[in-house]
């Protein structure tokens, strides 16, 4: 990184203002969540014409996600121990660089190797790998600027992923309806571009330590800490609480409403990433006003409320409302454990961002995986799979409750001594 002053203390010369040199970092950072979200919904779109095009079956598709969020986990929990060593500027660079890579190689690999699943998981190791580096990097990346409303920039670089998710789905549909699905591969290779060119940003934009060099938490030190597991509890029911409803957005709309995949795809969880997306910029614009963990607390409570009427409501309607709520709900989880984790230890540095990715991964993992197996087990009933899931919007309750009484009599910079 460029210095290992404190990021906050900088002068800014003649400029007015010390964040002002700083923008181009965080229109980077935009675009790396925008990035990311490319990775994570353009494959899922292209399931079915992979099933046409290549003849694979239902098995082989099943395993895309799986690799792909596999992929995810074990770049986070690499990059808990490797970041600081090869630097930030490098890595990000990376991130932009394999994900443009993966992409582009989505149009050319399955046909070039002997087997098309062969070139669609290389394509998609690439990607997740960047992916990964993404979720690591940006927001700490971020919480190094000099800005003064961090919880509200968090929250709001956050939305970006949601805004990158409505992109692609409501992109890739026009583009599909006008060019026709044959033409994936060429959108594919556009859909590279934007890494590509963004990785030139990181390449100049200004870039700070959050710690200081030889002063961050170690691995071991962190996994001492009682608050560290509440935090990453906080982040794995996060992840679960938001990913549990995403995944299974579209199925529930069609089979509660009856509609078609791409009905159901605009009402289901293009909408939900919608509302979420709107939920993190408006508490971005006001959460100097607003108490973070009284904030999650009450977020927590309409998830639950969220999942129960989704679940429960015997009118279609209802159910649908309750999933789009809960997009509401789950939007400021993810960004906001982030924040309080940096409050709460401030010396956590990269390993902590690493390993609370890893906590979110392992929670989007986790919550999907729940609803499936339930309502597998319940005859595809997937409003018995969404109440059994209830269990993390839970938890992220009681979470937050200790935190809170655990904050008590405690000074922010004590819980990070080791």
């Amino acid at each position: 990184m460029t210095s290992a002053k404190t990021p906050g203390k900088r002068s800014g010369g003649n400029d007015p203002s010390p964040s002002f040199r700083y923008r181009k970092t965080l229109k980077a950072c935009y675009l790396g969540f925008v990035t990311q979200a490319i990775s994570a919904n353009f494959a899922p779109l292209l399931f079915l014409t992979f099933r046409r095009t290549f003849g694979m079956t239902l098995e082989q598709i099943a395993v895309i996600p799986l690799i792909f969020f596999l992929t995810q986990l074990l770049t986070d929990l690499a990059a808990a121990r490797l970041v600081d060593r090869i630097g930030y500027r490098i890595c990000v660079v990376a991130s932009q660089v394999l994900s443009a890579l993966g992409l582009a190689s989505l149009a050319f690999l399955p046909d070039l190797l002997p087997s098309p699943m062969a070139g669609i998981l290389a394509a998609v190791v690439m990607y997740a790998i960047g992916s990964g580096l993404v979720e690591v990097l940006i927001s700490p990346i971020v919480e190094a600027c000099p800005f003064e409303n961090k919880e509200g920039m968090m929250s709001l670089l956050h939305s970006f992923y949601c805004w990158g998710s409505v992109g692609v789905i409501l992109g890739s549909t026009l583009f599909f309806a006008i060019f026709g699905v044959s033409s994936w591969r060429i959108l594919a290779l556009l859909w590279a571009i934007l890494p590509f060119w963004n990785a030139f940003n990181f390449l100049s934009c200004p870039i700070e330590r959050l710690v200081e060099e030889g002063e961050s938490m170690s691995i071991r030190n962190l996994f001492r800490l009682p608050v560290f597991w509440l935090l990453g509890l906080l982040m794995v029911c996060s992840g679960a609480s938001e990913l549990a409803m995403a995944q299974w957005a579209s199925a529930f709309t069609e089979s509660a409403l009856g509609v078609s995949k791409t009905i159901g795809d605009l009402t289901g969880p293009c909408l939900f990433a919608v509302l979420m997306g709107v939920s993190r910029a408006y508490y971005g614009a006001r959460s100097e006003k607003l108490d973070l963990t009284r904030t999650m607390l009450y977020c927590g409570l309409l998830c639950l409320g969220c999942y129960l009427l989704a679940s429960l409501s015997a009118s279609p309607v209802w159910g649908l409302i309750g999933c789009a709520l809960c997009g509401i709900s789950v939007g400021i989880m993810w960004p906001g454990t982030l924040s309080i984790s940096a409050r709460k230890c401030p010396r956590g540095g990269t390993a902590m961002f690493a390993l609370l990715a890893l906590g979110g991964d392992l929670g989007g993992s986790v919550g999907p995986a729940l609803v499936g197996a339930v309502s597998g087990s319940a005859g595809g009933d997937l409003k018995a799979g969404l109440l059994a899931a209830i269990v993390f919007p839970i938890l992220l309750i009681l979470d937050l409750l200790s935190l809170k009484w655990m904050e008590r009599g405690t000074k922010p910079q004590d819980l990070s001594d080791s």
